[in-house]
């Protein structure tokens, strides 16, 4: 049983990852939008299918690719790409987390917002701490640090009040307020401890 749970496991890297070329790097991650980021003398680029660099390892860090952009570390300041190796922003970001729903979290100035994928800002940056979107909500927290709910277009959903907040998945999201977690829908009716 333990062979086929390597075997299954090793199987999604290998439809991308092609062995003549992947042995030049010392890390080759699973491909997603059609690119793996790979490691190589301790710096982070991203590579295509047929092992061609379509950005170059020259970053500290970077994320996955997602909804076919990612976030790279240049410098002490993040900045992101798309799938074809074009910057569609500069690095102006203390922090950046993945594409989804066509927007992305981003810090800068101590605040979070929301980048589209023009690069543009589609959610103004005054939260505290955000997180990603998932079944059209995204955590984020206010200037005293307490979790709520956004929409798409940056307004509270469920206000904030919270101590942490996780992303909503099928309808529900752990939340943790003081001593207690528990589970709320999108109207934060409580559901189930």
């Amino acid at each position: 049983m333990k062979k086929l749970l390597v075997i299954l496991f090793v199987l999604p890297a290998l439809s991308c990852v092609a062995q003549k070329w992947e042995k030049k790097y010392d890390y080759v991650d699973n491909c997603t939008c059609g690119l793996s980021k790979v490691k190589k003398d301790g710096k982070i680029g991203y590579v295509n299918k047929e092992g061609v660099e379509v950005i170059k390892p020259q970053f500290e860090d970077g994320l996955t690719f997602n909804e076919g952009y990612a976030a790279v570390k240049d410098g002490p300041k993040w900045r992101y790409f798309d799938s074809t190796g074009k910057a569609i922003t500069d690095a102006i970001f203390d922090d950046a987390l993945n594409f989804s729903n066509g927007i992305a979290p981003a810090s800068k100035n101590g605040k979070y917002g929301y980048i589209n994928i023009k690069g543009e800002t589609e959610i103004p940056f005054e939260f505290s701490n955000a997180r990603g979107f998932a079944d059209g909500l995204a955590p984020a927290a206010n200037a005293k640090g307490f979790w709520g709910y956004i929409d798409l277009k940056g307004n509270w959903v469920v206000k904030p009040m919270y101590d942490f907040t996780d992303n909503f998945e099928n309808g529900e999201a752990r939340v943790i307020k003081g001593e207690k977690v528990f589970y709320i829908d999108k109207q934060n009716k409580v559901l189930h401890d």
